[in-house]
């Protein structure tokens, strides 16, 4: 499982996404956290794969790219949730 986390770090959001991070990756296994900025190539290319339009978006995946849960804008999930999909699938 991989966790990828699409943000603009320039907006009004990339404060708290920034946080959200740190927070994540000191509770759970960070190595499965992958943070791409939107107006990178590797960030746009993986938006567009996924159809993603609202930011930041949170995407669980699974190893072979299959998405298992995505969420958009800027109400987060909780951190377990997310936890949750990583450990549960």
């Amino acid at each position: 499982m991989k966790i990828s986390i699409i943000y603009r770090p320039s907006s009004d959001h990339g404060k708290d996404i920034e946080s959200f991070i740190q927070d994540f990756r000191r509770r759970h296994d960070s190595s499965r956290v992958e943070v791409l900025n939107i107006d990178s190539r590797e960030g746009s290319a993986m938006a567009s794969l996924y159809d993603v339009m609202n930011y930041p978006a949170i995407l669980v995946l699974q190893d072979d790219g299959t998405p298992i849960k995505v969420w958009e804008g800027e109400v987060l999930p909780l951190m377990d949730e997310i936890a949750y999909y990583t450990f549960s699938a």
